[in-house]
């Protein structure tokens, strides 16, 4: 698997961190997790294939999210790239996207699924498997951040990829992720978060330590973040999220 950062940052707009979005190259296809506004320039800045993206995950219905899937399905009617493409698109996510996405093509009549390809809506529930695509699975985990939020356990083959996307602290996920290859968990506060659905540093490296991953990686910095010693404060054996980080694994 290939793990590209798109945006390690959060809902605050920031010179240098964009806003949730993660690309995820298997053997099978790619995947985008979250895709928030920024995430359509993103993909196109990486030199992506972004007009042959096989599926893509909305881990819950916060802007920074999932505020980019409208405009990038209303790019995907109209640019060259896309004209003629035949195979068809997943969008995949908590129960509700499918609501949530027929009430923004409603708003103006967008037509977002009048596209040149198939394009399907799953809602997946917690700890049921399903298929991305042929060869390549998930396991989606209830976190406690919003009603419908969720992480999202990928595998193909051997190799293994948790994504936490925004969570509170839950000893839970720690086990949901025992022994992935690859542990992406949001640590949005340095300490003293002021909210409770949400991770600050102490507790993402406590559930690192129990969930014993191969290779972890922080992502979702506040701006609080700004001037801090990753490496000092946090250590050698945890990943620091920065847009266009690139993980091969």
């Amino acid at each position: 698997m290939k793990f590209i950062v798109l945006g390690s940052g959060s809902s605050v707009p920031h010179p240098l961190r964009s806003a949730s979005a993660y690309w995820v190259e298997t053997n099978g296809g790619s995947i985008l997790l979250d895709c928030s506004a920024s995430a359509i320039q993103r993909m196109a800045e990486e030199m992506l294939d972004w007009a042959n993206l096989d599926a893509i995950w909305i881990s819950h219905f916060h802007l920074d999210h999932c505020g980019g899937l409208f405009p990038f399905l209303f790019a995907t009617k109209y640019a060259p790239e896309t004209r003629e493409r035949t195979k068809p698109l997943g969008i995949f996510g908590p129960r509700g996207l499918k609501k949530l996405i027929r009430q923004i093509d409603g708003a103006n009549n967008y037509r977002l699924f009048a596209q040149p390809f198939p394009v399907e809506v799953v809602e997946v529930d917690p700890l049921f498997d399903f298929e991305f695509f042929p060869g390549v699975s998930g396991v989606a985990f209830d976190t406690p951040h919003t009603p419908e939020s969720l992480a999202i356990l990928i595998r193909e083959n051997e190799k293994t990829l948790v994504f936490s996307s925004d969570t509170g602290f839950t000893k839970a996920l720690a086990n949901f992720a025992r022994e992935v290859d690859l542990f992406v968990l949001e640590c949005s506060f340095v300490k003293e978060k002021p909210v409770e659905s949400h991770l600050e540093l102490e507790e993402a490296k406590y559930l690192i330590r129990k969930a014993h991953p191969k290779r972890a990686m922080l992502t979702h910095f506040y701006p609080e973040w700004d001037g801090v010693d990753f490496q000092e404060v946090v250590g050698d054996e945890i990943l620091e999220a920065k847009d266009s980080y690139t993980l091969d694994f």
